[in-house]
């Protein structure tokens, strides 16, 4: 996929942060865009000028299927075709899994993975007929666990063994499956991470002025796209912790603990 000029791409999750970005850098590029999230509000307040020819805003909670399928079904009535698929749509948490209401790990699934097989299976039959590319926003908790962010790291694992093997059931079909890993971004999914009760925290543990943009987030992401990589992991920090982990998975676990530790409120102690 040389360039995204007159390409569909479809969105989910796209209100603010690293989708609403991804939204913005796609049109940049000529692309068409079907973007989603849970709130109309959110999504027209986020893109007031939207032209109605290039860009389809819709809500959808990716955790119901019917939702998905009004979105899809919607997304290629009004475009004709599908040719790019990026399940963005997520949310994160922070809190030891010894104190932890299991239904915010079963949220974290519904919404991070279930979303993801969801709006998948539903843009597949298009994405095969464009031989598109199916991208998953993934996490270097996708790669490694993260003390206290059990649910999160379990769905991260969860959509990229999907995408694995999905991207092998479709080796020879034209579509290309993969994921991309940004690492901690300048974006608003830690203010709306999930305590142990599954109340929103309310405030960032990092200096989101330190982090990448999710502008610059989103011009990788569809770099990565228009050349096909397998995968992209982004930053320094992410791509030692794999290979880290990987080699020496003893040294991994006290690094990221103690890493993990030092975070502001961390709920290591």
């Amino acid at each position: 996929m040389a360039d995204l000029q007159k390409k569909v791409v479809v969105i989910t999750g796209g209100s603010s942060g690293i989708g609403k970005a991804l939204v913005l850098e796609g049109l940049r590029r000529g692309a068409r865009v079907a973007c989603c999230g849970r709130s109309l509000q959110k999504l027209t307040e986020a893109f007031p000028d939207a032209d109605p020819a290039r860009l389809l805003l819709m809500a959808c909670d990716v955790r119901s299927f019917e939702d998905c399928k009004r979105f899809i079904d919607a997304s290629v009535q009004r475009f004709g075709t599908l040719d790019v698929l990026i399940n963005n749509a997520g949310i994160t948490m922070r809190a030891l899994f010894n104190e932890l209401d299991l239904d915010v790990i079963r949220n974290l699934m519904d919404i991070n993975f279930w979303g993801t097989v969801n709006i998948t299976k539903l843009a597949l039959p298009a994405l095969i007929t464009s031989k598109g590319v199916v991208l998953g926003v993934s996490s270097i908790a996708g790669y490694r666990g993260l003390p206290g962010r059990t649910g999160y790291s379990a769905s991260k694992f969860a959509m990229q063994g999907f995408l694995e093997s999905l991207r092998t059931e479709l080796l020879h079909s034209g579509v290309h499956v993969m994921w991309v890993s940004p690492g901690f971004t300048a974006s608003n999914i830690r203010n709306v991470a999930l305590s142990a009760s599954g109340d929103q925290q309310g405030e960032t543990p990092l200096d989101e002025s330190k982090l990448m943009s999710a502008e610059e987030c989103a011009k990788r992401i569809l770099n990565a796209v228009q050349s096909r990589k397998r995968s992209l992991v982004m930053t320094a920090q992410g791509k030692l912790t794999v290979w880290v982990n990987k080699l020496f998975p003893g040294l991994a676990d006290k690094l990221v603990y103690n890493h993990f530790k030092k975070e502001a409120g961390s709920p290591l102690g």
